[in-house]
């Protein structure tokens, strides 16, 4: 899927997609949790219950030319909303610049955009939003297979590997790992291939380490300490899509 256009174009178009997308991301963020409508009511002031117009709805501008306030009532709107936009945006524009205005491209955009709302979420409520996960992993696995037909194989072998994986974890162990983690790693591997071998790692490296600080601080109290993995498999998933290839070569050469 090479396009015409330079990339630094696409890279600004996904941008903007990824501002949009992050906008809804807000929304999912807030309402999905408390099991609420993502569609009902409107977008509007959770103090005066205002409903926001349109020009209050532009991503991280509204919010500058309001300096972080309701026009309405003048109350103060936390800078979590267009931080999520702006780290969406980037995150989509860092991918088309990166794998240009191709298939993998699109793939590396829509997990980046992803994964956002998932820590998000995982942080602040230790739940992995599947309205998320499963649209994604379906738009991501249909981009990967058609980057690469004759391995169409590949990705869904290794998001159904790391799925299983940590599945298993949770099966064994559910108050070490949720269910939610499981599906987030079949979104990772159907991006990322044989690359989700390293995101895995990594993740699993840095909950140790957190591990390791907790029970130093802590004491015996840090066994109770429940932690989210999504932020720890998100890490890994971003480290492991731009350094994944090169590790597993340093890996297999150093076995070679």
């Amino acid at each position: 899927m090479l396009l015409g256009a330079p990339t630094a174009y696409w890279a600004f178009v996904a941008g903007l997609f990824g501002l949009c997308l992050g906008s809804f991301s807000t929304v999912v963020a807030s309402r999905w949790p408390a099991e609420q409508s993502l569609v009902h009511p409107r977008s509007h002031c959770t103090t005066c219950d205002r409903t926001l117009g349109p020009l209050e709805l532009v991503p991280v501008l509204s919010w500058l030319a309001l300096r972080g306030h309701c026009r309405g009532c003048g109350e103060g709107v936390s800078w979590r909303y267009p931080a999520i936009e702006l780290a969406s945006g980037g995150l989509a524009a860092a991918a088309i610049a990166g794998f240009g205005p191709t298939w993998e491209g699109l793939a590396a955009a829509l997990l980046g955009v992803a994964l956002v709302p998932v820590v998000v979420i995982d942080l602040e409520h230790r739940l992995i939003p599947s309205i998320i996960v499963f649209p994604a992993f379906a738009l991501a696995i249909a981009a990967t297979i058609a980057a690469d037909p004759a391995r169409w194989w590949v990705p869904v072998a290794a998001a159904l590997g790391a799925f299983a994986f940590l599945y298993v974890l949770w099966f064994l162990y559910p108050a070490g790992m949720g269910r939610g983690d499981a599906n987030l790693a079949l979104l990772l591997g159907a991006v990322l291939g044989a690359s989700v071998l390293p995101a895995l790692f990594i993740a699993f490296a840095l909950g140790a380490a957190l591990g390791v600080a907790l029970l130093a601080r802590f004491g015996a109290r840090a066994r109770k300490m429940a932690v989210p993995f999504g932020p720890f498999l998100a890490a890994g998933a971003l480290v492991a899509l731009w350094l994944g290839p090169s590790m597993i070569g340093w890996y297999a050469g150093t076995l070679g």
